[in-house]
């Protein structure tokens, strides 16, 4: 019931902001299109002149959701294709299936695998595009089919730098991804192509004006080069650099942006222009996330909204893109993301451990009992070496106990002292 209740707001919410603010169809056709006018810019032709057109399309999830503004976000199985930094700092192993409906027959599937022990993370996914061509005769009889695929696969792995209660550190990670272009002789003689590639990311994620109270960080920053690989039959990859940051300003809204860099390190071919995206995603319940981002890419804007609803260890999305080659009157640009969240392997079972000892040493330690607090600290950290509270109070709680010993040392050597001098001489 919920899953069904979070799809039905998610379609609704578009098509209910129009009918509230007036707007017919056609007049925001209009309007989306003077925004593409607007933001156009003089080096336009040089956009779709590179090879795996798959590799700019999102597979689905916040990823598209947010607009692509996920260099710096990446908290869920689409960080595969926004940052591979980010699978050492993923809450929980995750499968995620997408399915994301395209122009007329075209669909694209996709599948990403992510786990993490402590600080390391490692994924594997996939992505599959397919186009259909159907050939007729003059009088309207099917002569015969063909398809124009292009099949990507990828692994994963990343780890966590300089992880601490204080500062979460810098994750590092790549990906190194094949990909493979069919083209039918039918359509083309000769076209079909591998190609190779890999991915490279840094983020980081720390507090600034934080305004509420909470273990998780509440800004990010990111940056990722995509895509880095030779020419494919000549044609250079959809090679780029992406810089993005991320800011909480409240607990359950979260607010992104990018900037994309296309590049094109071994071909003359001149790049596309920059690319900007914005999203947004707020927790309305403890079940449904409302998303949406704004990006311009090659002078062409591009609307996403979508909505998560979580049932257990069940999470689906439900997203809707609007492009400059979308119609409003058609919802064909929609994609479907279904994960499955396998647990955390213990991880918030041991956090929550290590906080209730700290706690416990906390008490003995202002009850006076440092030999406790001691025991209970070293008890923390062997469970979480990175936990420096535990660690600061071990070592006060170590010195107070070495003070304390000491100077019941010396109060005991003065009253042997005293009872010394105070005894009376022997006689003969």
């Amino acid at each position: 019931m919920k899953v069904f209740a979070a799809i039905v707001l998610t379609l609704a919410v578009f098509p209910a902001y129009l009918a509230a603010s007036g707007l017919s169809e056609d007049e925001f056709s209009t309007w989306f299109n003077d925004i593409g006018n607007r933001f156009a810019v003089d080096d336009v032709e040089n956009t779709g002149l590179t090879v795996f057109p798959t590799l700019n399309i999102p597979m689905g999830g916040e990823y598209e959701a947010m607009g692509t503004a996920y260099t710096a976000v990446s908290r869920e199985s689409s960080f595969f294709e926004a940052n591979p930094a980010g699978s050492s700092d993923l809450r929980y192993t995750e499968l995620a299936l997408y399915h994301n409906n395209l122009i007329a027959d075209t669909n694209m599937e996709s599948i990403v695998y992510t786990t993490r022990r402590d600080d390391f993370g490692v994924g594997v996914g996939g992505k599959f595009l397919y186009v259909p061509f159907t050939e007729y005769d003059d009088f309207g009889v099917q002569q015969g089919t063909a398809r124009y695929t292009e099949t990507i696969v990828g692994v994963n792995a990343s780890y966590n730098f300089l992880n601490s209660f204080y500062f979460n550190g810098v994750s590092v990670g790549a990906n190194a991804k094949v990909a493979y272009r069919h083209i039918s002789e039918v359509i083309a003689s000769d076209l079909s192509a591998p190609g190779i590639m890999f991915d490279v990311g840094l983020l980081s994620r720390f507090n600034v004006l934080k305004f509420f109270s909470a273990r998780e960080r509440n800004a990010a920053a990111g940056l990722t080069v995509r895509n880095l690989g030779p020419n494919v039959l000549g044609e250079p990859l959809p090679s780029e650099i992406a810089v993005g940051v991320a800011y909480k300003p409240l607990r359950p809204w979260l607010i992104s942006a990018d900037t994309t860099i296309p590049v094109t390190p071994f071909s003359s071919q001149p790049a596309a222009p920059l690319g900007y995206a914005m999203g947004s995603a707020v927790s309305v319940t403890d079940f449904f996330t409302a998303r949406g981002g704004f990006g311009i890419d090659g002078g062409n804007p591009r609307v996403s909204m979508g909505g998560a609803v979580t049932v257990e260890q069940l999470i689906v999305s439900l997203n809707y893109t609007l492009d400059m080659t979308t119609q409003l009157s058609s919802f064909d640009r929609i994609s479907l993301n279904v994960r499955f969240n396998f647990g955390d392997q213990g991880r918030a079972a041991r956090e929550a451990r290590v906080r209730e000892l700290y706690l416990d040493a906390l008490v003995a330690f202002a009850a006076g009992d440092l030999e406790r607090t001691i025991a209970l600290c070293e008890e923390a950290l062997e469970l979480d070496p990175t936990f420096q509270p535990a660690r600061e109070t071990l070592t006060t709680a170590a010195l107070s106990l070495d003070l304390q010993n000491e100077m019941e040392s010396i109060r005991s050597g003065e009253q042997a002292d005293a009872s010394a001098i105070g005894a009376p001489e022997a006689t003969e």
